[in-house]
């Protein structure tokens, strides 16, 4: 496997055997970086106008440099172009992170470390089992909204959610909203109307939200736990689900909706119009 890899302004393509950065890169001593997953589709990869979009947006959150975007076109390409196996269906990540700091908060003033890699995608079940965890997001951080590389508290949360039997997690905020997955954002059939939380939230502009949202009649509203909790339909997105419904909430059973079927029909088939909608 091959992978790029630029330290301090100079990038190259490397194997995954000899990849490597400092031990005292901020990304990897406080989790101080950025990053986007996409799917690849083809030998292509999906939206990536939007996700490198969204890389700014996070890098401008967190007030860090990321690379001119031509030159990140050009290390997905060549990384897409070394992966065979990965071309026809994979995942790839681009991360950036601040570059190589002392061992505490502040910052140096070397580059921003970035980081273009392939894996494998998921093979998803058909449909996902939820639990839900109140009270842990805080929509006035500093870094709300923004895609880091700071997940612990989502991969504990995850962990939960696996001890419980299900696929994911769904948190609330501290103000006993929905907010998001851990790796996705919530849809929810809420007075009859198709609800996303909204931004103000702290959750992620998702890409595939995004796009549910352009594509459907699907709203931006809040709703609080209890609300989803009692949802007759409920789906989930994310770049490598795509529109995911949701059968079990903390063991409740539910079926696939009639919405959330035409969503997830409407979605798949506008992308198979359109590699970067």
């Amino acid at each position: 496997m091959t992978v790029w890899i630029s330290v301090n302004g100079f990038g190259r393509l490397v194997s995954a055997e000899t990849a490597s950065v400092s031990v005292f890169d901020h990304g990897i001593t406080v989790g101080d970086g950025v990053f986007e997953t996409l799917k690849i589709v083809d030998g292509e990869p999906f939206a990536l106008s939007r996700h490198l979009q969204r890389l700014r947006q996070s890098a401008q959150i967190l007030k860090l440099t990321v690379p001119d975007e031509n030159d990140l076109r050009e290390a997905v390409a060549a990384v897409l172009n070394a992966h065979g196996e990965h071309r026809s269906r994979g995942r790839l990540r681009i991360t950036v992170t601040a570059g190589e700091g002392p061992l505490g908060s502040d910052r140096s003033s070397r580059l921003p470390t970035w980081i273009i890699a392939t894996s494998a995608l998921p093979t998803w079940p058909s449909s996902s089992s939820i639990v839900t965890i109140d009270g842990l997001r805080n929509p006035r951080s500093l870094i709300a909204g923004a895609k880091t590389t700071s997940y612990a508290e989502n991969v504990v949360a995850l962990e939960l959610a696996h001890n419980q039997g299900a696929s994911e997690a769904i948190v609330g905020t501290v103000d006993g909203l929905v907010c998001e997955g851990t790796g996705s954002n919530v849809f929810a059939v809420i007075d009859q109307q198709v609800c996303t939380p909204t931004l103000s939230t702290g959750c992620l502009d998702g890409i595939t939200r995004q796009l549910v949202l352009q594509w459907s009649q699907a709203i931006e509203r809040d709703f609080t736990m209890e609300q989803l909790r009692d949802a007759r339909e409920v789906f989930i997105t994310s770049s490598t689900r795509d529109v995911h419904p949701v059968t079990a909430i903390d063991g409740r059973i539910l079926a696939v909706g009639p919405r959330t079927a035409m969503i997830a029909g409407e979605f798949a088939k506008r992308c198979a119009w359109d590699i970067d909608p």
